[in-house]
């Protein structure tokens, strides 16, 4: 009596999967098309106009509540766009503990950056922060080439965030966290991104999803104030898509085709675009010093050499395989 139901259920789920994987491929093509370099431009500018709006919310929110507004406005906007719950099903314990870890590493380098920021100068933070990509890009070279290119960063990175010792040593403590963390979130984001990047963004949003159960613990109190008050919501969910969403994406469709050496350089691009952005935006004028740092990272840049391609077809490799 059921038979033809039952077959017309499987049937249906069956076209409806088959559908999906069309569509993911259409994803991957079109994706595919576009140059990784392009992707990390588009975050890159998103990195900084994110915590332009976060600056507004500051003297009307606390500071972990604009952290947890952040880390729940992006993982809503993921869980509505990718279902990201699915990306656990069907794998390994092994490999959910790789999207556990990024998760509770998204959430706890987001809080301990918007605390480091709210106690030290923006470019103090900066530049401690890129201490960390430009270790992995000083482990990822191999020749001379690479290490003057990687020396010209280090000295552009240096001139762009005006580096001082002075502060608060709490605020320096949550910096050095967040540079440690975010080196993390560079190794754990190759790994989530090695099968391509359509995949590595269901992934990346089922973190955002644990991120989001990271940070709610001490977040959530902070921000409650601001539900009562929708520009003020609208306002976190705009700080979510632009510092969480956007760069976190387009960092997955670069990390897919990036050796992580290449990816962690390029990083020290973000001061150049923050300083770019000062001039479009704030019309904030760079000093020679600051055009002078601009310089060096470009001809950082363009001074190194990429490792070979490696393949990117593979699965999220088991946590007892490989060291993170």
């Amino acid at each position: 009596m059921y038979g033809p139901a039952v077959a017309f259920y499987h049937s249906s789920m069956a076209g409806a999967a088959n559908a999906r994987d069309v569509v993911r491929r259409g994803e991957a093509g079109v994706a595919a098309k576009i140059p990784p370099h392009a992707y990390f431009v588009v975050s890159a500018v998103f990195h900084y106009l994110g915590p332009a709006f976060a600056v507004l919310l500051f003297s009307q929110v606390g500071v972990l509540g604009v952290a947890w507004l952040r880390i729940a406005g992006a993982a809503a906007v993921f869980a509505a766009w990718r279902r990201p719950w699915r990306a656990f099903a069907g794998r390994s314990w092994a490999q959910r503990r790789v999207l556990i870890a990024l998760g509770v590493v998204l959430g706890t380098m987001n809080a301990c950056f918007y605390l480091a920021i709210s106690r030290l100068p923006l470019g103090t933070v900066g530049a401690i922060e890129f201490l960390g990509p430009i270790a992995l890009a000083a482990l990822g070279a191999r020749t001379r080439r690479n290490l003057l290119a990687l020396g010209l960063a280090v000295a552009g990175v240096w001139l762009l965030t005006d580096v001082r010792l002075g502060g608060e040593p709490l605020g320096f403590a949550f910096a050095f966290a967040n540079c440690a963390l975010f080196m993390l979130y560079v190794v754990l984001g190759h790994r989530i991104a090695q099968d391509g990047g359509v995949e590595g963004i269901d992934r990346l949003g089922a973190a955002m999803l644990v991120a989001l159960l990271t940070v709610t613990p001490p977040g959530l109190a902070g921000a409650a104030p601001v539900f009562a008050h929708p520009r003020l919501l609208l306002a976190g969910v705009g700080v979510g898509v632009c510092s969480s969403v956007i760069p976190y994406v387009c960092d997955q469709l670069s990390m897919a085709r990036l050796p992580r050496a290449t990816f962690a350089l390029l990083l020290s691009l973000l001061p150049a675009c923050a300083a770019a952005i000062g001039v479009a935006v704030l019309r904030q004028i760079p000093s020679p010093a600051e055009v002078a740092g601009v310089a060096l990272v470009v001809c950082g840049v363009a001074a190194h050499q990429e490792a070979a391609a490696r393949p990117t077809n593979r699965a999220i490799p088991d946590a007892e395989t490989t060291a993170v």
